[in-house]
């Protein structure tokens, strides 16, 4: 059994679920991708390979999945959904662009240690966090004119 699902089942078990088929299914293709992607794209996916899993059951497995720390949803601006999977990956944060929809990935030293001092400065202990700006990337500014 690989890492992953080492910890989904596990994290299922504590909370009094179980790790049927159509959830493993759902894991692997999710982890078979090696960029963002949306609910449909897992939906068309799996069906190309004879997997009858209803949009339902996979909303409902990407949850756990969050829940369980090894995928990470990001939302654009239209608060659409994209997920990501997580496990062995190192922590970045995200650019979103509102008109051709681009995702740019960054990681930023000064960004982390200045939220860190935050939660420090307030007593406050973080758990996890997620940045995404959100605005116009290079293109879609050229294209809108935006200077």
């Amino acid at each position: 059994m690989r890492a992953e699902e080492k910890k989904f089942e596990k994290y299922l078990r504590l909370c009094g679920l179980r790790f049927t088929p159509e959830r493993r299914l759902i894991l692997r293709e999710a982890f078979s991708i090696h960029d963002h992607f949306e609910v449909d794209d897992l939906f068309v996916r799996l069906h190309q390979k004879d997997c009858r899993i209803s949009r339902a059951t996979i909303y409902r497995t990407l949850d756990l999945l969050v829940k369980s720390g090894l995928l990470r949803e990001v939302i654009s601006g239209e608060r659409h959904s994209h997920y990501e999977h997580i496990l062995g990956h190192r922590h970045h944060d995200h650019l979103l662009c509102l008109k051709c929809g681009k995702v740019i990935e960054f990681s930023n030293n000064r960004i982390e240690e200045l939220q860190k001092r935050v939660c420090e400065d307030y007593g406050f202990k973080p758990e996890n966090h997620r940045l995404q700006i959100i605005g116009y990337c290079n293109r879609c500014q050229l294209d809108q004119g935006f200077t």
